[in-house]
């Protein structure tokens, strides 16, 4: 009986997308010997399962095989799915080698092809990177007559995307988003090859996340797991998959999923040698250990975000924040408010960090520049997210500054925001800062029953030092004191200063040193320390 064909049972298995049957069929062959198509097959299914040195060669030897059997044409696609592995790793100066090399191939052959529109979209893409977006834009309509004459989807696509991604750039925010919905229906549609498909759908996803376009951002996020679902041996765009979704189950409360979902996306890149997502994953597993309270895994998954390239703050300053260590925190977020961003989703987010850490610490001039700035930022922008943020924040400040009326309007703007963003955390902690308006302006009542429900919140999401913060004085064997002492002595133990917490509690410093007088008095300790060490023994923090 006859062994299998490897070379035929790797082309049958790339037609199946089986990208790691493929591969272990083809490679098993002496290159030497494989066609110039099956090459091509070999470098397409080494890519897709994230074997890019072999890829590369692969490419490399399909090119030189193309042009010997006379297809310079071929040859030139060769080139640029070898540029495509190139750029997306980020050696930009092998892919410019790459390019050029194919183009003079083509043009001492003389021939228009559509590979002239590929190799034109790796320019393209080389040129919005460097900040020359006219370049691209003329680029990108060239490159879809190209698309429309070869009938070339994969092509038409790539254009597309360029197109959108200029429009954002310039702030021509809805044409661009037309654009790639367009885009988006031939890619769900399947009119493309899966590393086009691929990158279209990551590009996209991140262009919604630039805009804090949540729900595009999510509905394209659930497409994008669904095609990588249906490819189990896909690798390049699988870790990128898995930390979108761990971010939208972040932001609606699923953090036991979140997590899981994070180290799959951290095993994930490490396969694909994707340092981004990596990145990205270790710094969101650190975000929610810190939002569960486990600090010292949360301190270890921001260090290893460091390591992969992705800048650990703000969350690490919100760490020391949470730790007891204002200082620290106020030093960090203060530097990063200083620097320049180069995207306003990243500003925001340290907007964000920087009111909670500055009305922290009583800084509230600081922390309503701040908020106004997002304020502006959602105007622009005009994002459902932004605008939950901007009241959010703003109600807080206005709640430090002692104006409990006008921060209990914006607060309850804020609150519906995120019900309708589907976000338990943040609505809980809008309903704490309610309770704690309603409280200042008289309502004793209402402030509890805001307090009960977003302990139950927190309680529920597993946000253990946002439900200890909330924990009623009879449930705390708080030796005797009252509400206001609780929370009183809960912020001195800290760490935060007297003007620190008369702005959080909106109270003047001398009523803040009373408080602290008669507590010292109940709990029979002299000092801040010795009132700090009780709070910690009796778990009151």
């Amino acid at each position: 009986m006859q062994a299998p064909d490897p070379v035929e049972q790797g082309r049958a298995a790339f037609a199946e997308s089986s990208w790691r049957r493929a591969f272990d069929c083809l490679a098993q062959v002496d290159p030497a010997s494989l066609t110039a198509d099956d090459l091509e097959l070999l470098a397409s299914s080494a890519y897709l399962t994230g074997q890019h040195a072999e890829s590369t060669a692969a490419w490399a030897r399909a090119y030189d095989a193309q042009l010997a059997t006379g297809r310079p044409d071929r040859a030139a696609g060769c080139a640029y799915w070898l540029v495509f592995g190139l750029l997306n790793r980020g050696e930009f100066a092998s892919a410019g080698g790459w390019i050029t090399k194919a183009m003079r191939v083509l043009d001492t052959a003389g021939i228009d092809c559509v590979q002239r529109g590929y190799l034109a979209s790796a320019i393209a893409v080389q040129q919005l990177w460097q900040g020359r977006p006219t370049e691209a834009l003329d680029g990108a309509l060239a490159i879809a007559d190209i698309a429309e004459r070869f009938h070339d989807p994969d092509l038409r696509s790539l254009a597309g995307l360029i197109h959108s991604q200029v429009l954002v750039q310039r702030g021509e925010f809805t044409g661009g988003i037309a654009r790639l919905d367009e885009i988006m229906v031939g890619v769900i549609g399947g009119e493309v090859s899966a590393p086009v498909a691929g990158l279209v759908f990551c590009a996209v996803i991140g262009v919604c996340n630039d805009l804090f376009d949540l729900d595009r951002a999510r509905e394209w996020s659930s497409a994008l797991a669904q095609f990588c679902d249906r490819q189990p041996d896909l690798i390049p765009y699988s870790a990128a998959c898995q930390v979108h979704r761990a971010e939208i189950m972040r932001l609606h409360g699923d953090w036991t999923d979140a997590v899981l979902t994070a180290q799959r996306a951290r095993e994930r890149s490490v396969l694909a040698t994707d340092q981004v997502s990596a990145g990205e994953s270790f710094y969101l597993l650190g975000e929610l250990r810190r939002l569960r309270g486990e600090f010292d895994a949360s301190e270890e998954a921001y260090w290893r975000a460091s390591e992969y390239g992705r800048d650990p703050q703000p969350g690490l300053a919100l760490l020391r924040h949470a730790q007891g260590q204002p200082e620290t925190a106020v030093r960090t977020i203060a530097r990063l408010h200083s620097e320049p961003q180069p995207r306003d989703v990243l500003r925001a987010n340290v907007l964000v960090a920087y009111v909670e850490i500055m009305v922290s610490a009583g800084d509230l001039d600081a922390a309503g520049a701040a908020a106004e700035e997002l304020g502006r930022t959602a105007e622009r922008y005009d994002a459902p997210y932004l605008h939950a943020v901007a009241d959010h924040r703003g109600g807080e400040v206005l709640l430090a500054r002692g104006e409990a009326g006008a921060a209990l309007a914006r607060l309850r703007k804020a609150l519906e925001r995120w019900r309708g963003l589907g976000a338990p955390y943040e609505a809980a902690r809008v309903r704490e800062l309610i309770g704690r308006a309603c409280a200042g302006l008289g309502d004793d009542d209402s402030a509890k029953l805001e307090f009960d429900a977003a302990r139950a919140a927190f309680t529920a999401l597993g946000a253990v030092p946002d439900a200890a913060r909330l924990i009623p004085v009879s449930e705390s064997g708080a030796g005797g004191l009252t509400a206001r002492e609780l929370e009183v002595l809960r912020a001195v133990a800290s760490g935060k200063t007297n003007r620190a917490v008369a702005a959080e509690l909106f109270l003047s410093e001398k009523t803040i040193a009373r408080h602290l007088s008669n507590i010292f008095t109940k709990l029979g300790v002299g000092t801040r320390s010795a009132a700090t060490r009780y709070a910690f023994e009796q778990h009151l923090l």
